[in-house]
């Protein structure tokens, strides 16, 4: 972040020079950023690895799998204990996490990708769904690879189903994205998420348990963050009106706030993509209250990236354009740092 920033301060953006810089620290960073996360050791540090570990090597030892959600992933997990060890299993996980976020960065920033990619990792709960939520965060992931066939519906709603099927809280990103397409007035976007935080204050634990009633399809999971408390006795669970999440999302929607309505951006799939993240993020703050809300957080919050990144590496706004991508890139960075030095 450091080397990026200061890299902004001395050099113009549209040069060949900073296009070589973007080009060496990407693959550097997608290096690191696969063989750092994809070669963890297998330890109760990762609370979900470590089960997803334990229930492998049982499949691996003959035991028989009993599938009831999730579908795809587990028959996907299943199939890899015929070929792979564990540590390979959740090397593969690491590359189906980190690859779509690279492509999806490389299609709408080209020469500029790095910028993007950088984001995406630094985003405050990149890591945890690499290390931890696995499932989640391989479907966000497939999401965002669907996202790169945004002109062509097939494939993309395909990916779409691909990422349900992984983990099915994706159902919330989906039924956002499809519900941004069908209205798609940015005004309305801005309305659903202002009205989200005092219905949330007001409502208080009436949305956990409404949600919580409605459930995921089989899964028990969900309704029971929502409405149970801390069911895995994990440290990692979140509780109250976090003000400092909520700080941490209005980054995304100041942004899209100020691109569409302050500079005019008309494009398609960028307001698209906005409202996506506005009606997730909308969900989350409504249960923002709930054990675990993270892990609602971040069905909007893996899309931070492209919504704060996109407009400063499509088109040109400001006459020192690289020093502002700098300060935004260290100002978000410097959130997840912070919270994570926090502990």
């Amino acid at each position: 972040m450091l080397i990026t920033l200061f890299h902004a301060y001395q050099n113009d953006f549209f040069t060949d020079g900073t296009k070589r810089f973007a080009s060496g620290s990407g693959y550097l960073l997608l290096f690191f950023g696969i063989f750092y996360v994809g070669t963890r050791p297998v330890s109760e540090i990762f609370v979900d690895m470590m089960n997803y570990s334990l229930i492998y090597n049982r499949v691996v030892a003959g035991e028989k799998p009993i599938i009831k959600n999730d579908y795809l992933f587990n028959y996907f997990m299943v199939f890899c204990t015929k070929l792979m060890s564990d540590r390979s299993f959740f090397f593969l996980c690491n590359l189906i996490y980190a690859i779509p976020c690279y492509i999806f960065s490389k299609k709408y920033s080209g020469s500029y990708w790095y910028y993007v990619f950088f984001i995406f990792l630094g985003s405050f709960m990149y890591w945890p769904f690499a290390t931890n939520g696995i499932r989640n965060g391989l479907g966000t992931a497939i999401f965002i690879f669907g996202l790169c066939f945004y002109e062509r519906k097939i494939p993309m709603y395909a990916l779409m189903a691909v990422a349900f099927g992984m983990h099915n809280s994706l159902i919330i990103p989906i039924a956002g994205f499809v519900i941004a397409g069908i209205y798609k007035n940015p005004k309305i976007y801005l309305y659903i998420w202002l009205a989200a935080i005092p219905l949330s204050l007001i409502g208080g634990g009436f949305w956990e348990s409404l949600f919580g009633g409605l459930g995921f399809g089989d899964d028990t999971r969900a309704a029971d963050y929502l409405t149970k408390g801390n069911v895995n006795k994990d440290t990692f669970a979140y509780t109250g009106f976090r003000w400092d999440f909520l700080f941490y999302s209005s980054f995304a929607v100041f942004a899209g706030w100020y691109f569409i309505f302050k500079k005019n951006i008309t494009d398609k799939f960028y307001i698209h993509l906005w409202g996506t993240y506005m009606i997730a993020n909308a969900f989350w703050i409504l249960v923002i209250r709930a054990n675990f809300s993270n892990r609602f957080a971040y069905l909007s919050w893996f899309l931070m990236a492209p919504v704060i990144a996109y407009p400063l590496l499509r088109y040109k706004m400001f006459p020192n354009q690289y020093r502002v991508v700098g300060v935004v890139i260290a100002i978000y960075y410097l959130f997840t740092y912070f919270m994570f030095l926090r502990g």
